[in-house]
């Protein structure tokens, strides 16, 4: 498991700062930018599942995201929508 260490820093992490949190909330997409149809002449020919969960970090950096939100909505007052 060479990726504990990274799993449970980002697991600790602390948000303290309102920049920090909207740079997370910002990189980390909401949701799997890969997952496509694929399309010809109208018909569905095929389908590319989802790539995120490929990620062994997936579940870590959604979380971060989360966190990152709540941060902003709850301690900073801050209107969140624009990131959903």
């Amino acid at each position: 498991m060479p990726l504990l260490p990274i799993r449970h820093w980002l697991d600790a992490f602390k948000i303290e700062e309102p920049k920090l949190a909207r740079r997370i909330a910002r990189l980390v997409p909401s949701q799997c930018p890969f997952e496509r149809d694929i399309v010809l002449f109208g018909r569905t020919i095929g389908h590319i599942p989802p790539m995120c969960k490929l990620n062994p970090l997936y579940d870590e950096l959604v979380g971060l995201r989360f966190r990152a939100l709540c941060f902003l909505a709850d301690e900073c007052g801050e209107d969140i929508s624009s990131f959903v």
